[in-house]
């Protein structure tokens, strides 16, 4: 089947979060891509409300093989149905695991720039975030271990989240990186919750490894949050898994999100997720193929229109992280200026701690027209900014 990503499909008026903004300003900011789910998906909840009757749902069977089926397919991973446990999203089992796993006062450790609402889930509840900052040299980012090993030592330090692929670098850890990461946390008795919403974004030839398939102390010593909802444009309708092979942890993790009520499905929850994973991966090679296309797109405008921004290499996600150093050390004026001059609406890399203040997060997960639409603004705001900072001067 030919899939069409080139359709503009008008969002406005639809309660989208995203294109909630004013005529004439092109949103490029959330990761909400601007495509129609996969067709098979469509068809799954237009059956489902063709019932008629949405009452209470339960978790069928159906639904945790559907998930094992697909990590086992694609990532080569063998994962137990019984490991598998319902979550709305990702966002709530990650703050239900940091208050049921921590308490108050105990440091969660993040590895920065990240996402940002990682954030707000430790200091929403009373932890402390405890930054270890990648070192960049200008091109890619590294780990800087000897901080990670100190930080993970500190008894206050009891849980770390991570993010797998990383969002917002595109980084996929290797094999080697993960182990290292999770023989570190496992001396120190630090869990991790491995957050590997991005995982099925990865560019054609490339794949991600999950953390829990590392070694069976790295299994044993982690939550792995997953959902098809960035792989296929579903964040509306929560749905989620957390995924525990450790019985005592599983327990536990069940616990919190009945506790915090993020473990029942909505009526449409649970058919979209089974059509996904079981029918929904011809579509996603083809919007791999898009999605790399579009990334290939920005590298070349951005080498022969903005040579000063640079995007950072990356093998997964469908954001870019733009390198601003040549033009500002903090990008948070140049995004106000972006928005106010071009209608260009992108994050601030601020948001995202470590190095982030010199960068700005863009998503490219839209048809081609948009996409050159957005990088042509961003050449308009930064020659407006460059022109607005040496008449300052």
């Amino acid at each position: 089947m030919v899939y069409n990503f080139d359709v503009l499909t008008e969002r406005r008026g639809t309660g989208s979060m995203k294109w909630d903004v004013p005529e004439g300003e092109l949103p490029m900011w959330v990761a909400d891509m601007d495509f129609e789910t996969a067709p098979d998906i469509r068809s799954a909840l237009m059956k489902r409300a063709a019932h008629g009757i949405f009452g209470y749902t339960t978790v069928p069977d159906a639904w945790r093989e559907a998930i094992a089926g697909w990590w086992q397919r694609r990532h080569d991973f063998v994962m137990e149905k019984d490991w598998l446990v319902f979550t709305t999203g990702v966002v709530p089992a990650i703050s239900s695991s940091v208050r049921r796993l921590t308490a108050v006062g105990e440091n969660v450790l993040v590895l920065t720039p990240v996402y940002n609402i990682f954030f707000n889930s430790i200091r929403n509840n009373g932890r402390n975030i405890i930054e270890n900052r990648l070192i960049y040299d200008g091109v890619n980012y590294r780990i800087d271990w000897e901080d990670l090993e100190k930080k993970l030592s500190d008894p206050q330090t009891t849980l770390m989240i991570l993010s797998n692929p990383h969002n917002p670098t595109g980084m996929i850890w290797t094999r080697e990186e993960l182990g290292r990461i999770g023989a570190l946390c496992a001396a120190q008795h630090v869990t991790v919750i491995s957050d590997e919403i991005h995982c099925d974004l990865t560019l054609p030839g490339y794949s991600y490894i999950p953390f829990a398939s590392i070694s069976e102390e790295c299994a044993q010593n982690s939550i792995t949050c997953i959902a098809p909802t960035k792989t296929f444009n579903l964040a509306g309708l929560q749905t989620a898994a957390v995924m525990v092979p450790n019985e005592e942890l599983r327990h536990r993790i069940e616990r919190a999100l009945n506790t915090d009520e993020v473990a029942e499905p909505n009526a449409f929850a649970i058919d979209a997720a089974i059509a996904a994973f079981t029918k929904g991966e011809e579509w996603l090679e083809a919007l791999r193929e898009y999605l790399a296309e579009n990334r290939e797109t920005a590298r070349r405008f951005l080498k022969d229109e903005i040579p000063d921004v640079s995007l950072v290499p990356a093998h997964a996600t469908y954001l870019l992280w733009l390198d601003c150093r040549k033009i500002i050390g903090d990008v948070s004026e140049l995004c106000r200026c972006l928005r106010t001059q071009t209608g260009l609406y992108l994050s601030a890399g601020v948001v995202y701690g470590g190095n982030g203040s010199a960068f700005l997060r863009m998503n490219t997960a839209c048809p081609r027209a948009r996409l050159l639409d957005g990088l042509e603004r961003l050449k308009r705001g930064i020659m407006a900014y460059e022109d607005y900072a040496a008449e300052s001067c």
